[in-house]
Order: C-alpha cells, then sequence, then structure tokens
C-alpha cells in the first residue's frame, strides 16, 4: 500500500478507536480529503507529503510521511478546537502502524486559529504527524 496512505489509514482508525475523540468528534466526522469543514467539529487528515529516503532490509522502501490534521469547533470555537486537539494528541502519542512497517514517529502538535470576524465562533487546529513508514511496493 501507498506509505501515505498506510499511514493516513491507521490515523483514522486510531482516532475511531479512542472513546475520548469520539465523545468530542462523531465517527462520520472523522475523514480524509479536503480542508473544508462540512460538519464540526471535524477531523480532516490532509495534505499528505512524502519524501522517498531509500530501500531497507527485505526489498522494502523507505517514506518519510508527513500528514497535517485538521480540527475544525464552532461550539465554544477555540476551546473546543484545543479539547479536541488534546484527545487527538493523546489517541495518537503511540505509532498506530506495527513496529514492522514503521522507523520512526513524530507525535502530532497543534497550532489553533480564531476566525478575526466577531460573528463567527469557529476556530481551526492545524497539526502534522510525521512517520518513517517502512512499505513494498
Amino acid at each position: 500500500m501507498e506509505p501515505s496512505l498506510k499511514l493516513q489509514t491507521a490515523l483514522r482508525a486510531s482516532l475511531l478507536d479512542d472513546p475520548a475523540v469520539i465523545a468530542l468528534v462523531g465517527a462520520d466526522s472523522i475523514r480524509a480529503g479536503s480542508t473544508r469543514p462540512d460538519k464540526m467539529p471535524c477531523i480532516i487528515l490532509a495534505d499528505p507529503q512524502t519524501i522517498n529516503l531509500g530501500r531497507s532490509s527485505g526489498g522494502a522502501y523507505l517514506t518519510r510521511v508527513y500528514i497535517d490534521v485538521h480540527i475544525w469547533a464552532l461550539e465554544d470555537g477555540a476551546d473546543m478546537a484545543r479539547q479536541i486537539g488534546g484527545a487527538v494528541t493523546t489517541a495518537l502519542w503511540d505509532s498506530p502502524l506495527p513496529v514492522q512497517d514503521i522507523n520512526e514517529y513524530t507525535r502530532p502538535s497543534f497550532k489553533y486559529i480564531r476566525d478575526p470576524d466577531p460573528e463567527k465562533a469557529y476556530a481551526h487546529g492545524i497539526g502534522t504527524v510525521e512517520a518513517v513508514v517502512r512499505w513494498l511496493p
């Protein structure tokens, strides 16, 4: 499986399996794709970037993968976005990939942005997960 899809699938599964995340964001609002929110609150895995590093033992390839984790919240704006970010960080504290599929993993860290329009109460959190994924073509 292509390495960014492999990591993205594992990240989503970890988020869906975490009760604290699901308590804040419904399962149908945790998805991959466009960063434009269609429901709030939501978590969107997007903008994968891959950097091919070389080969590993057994003919495997090594690719550094970055995936952005976007959090959108409307109710309680910035506070809710930070609560969701905390739950996501805990859910993704350890690598979601099995040890045989990963060489390195960096936990997500987030930046939060509040809409400058006082009429709107939504907030946007942006984090990045980085991993060196071992995969076979």
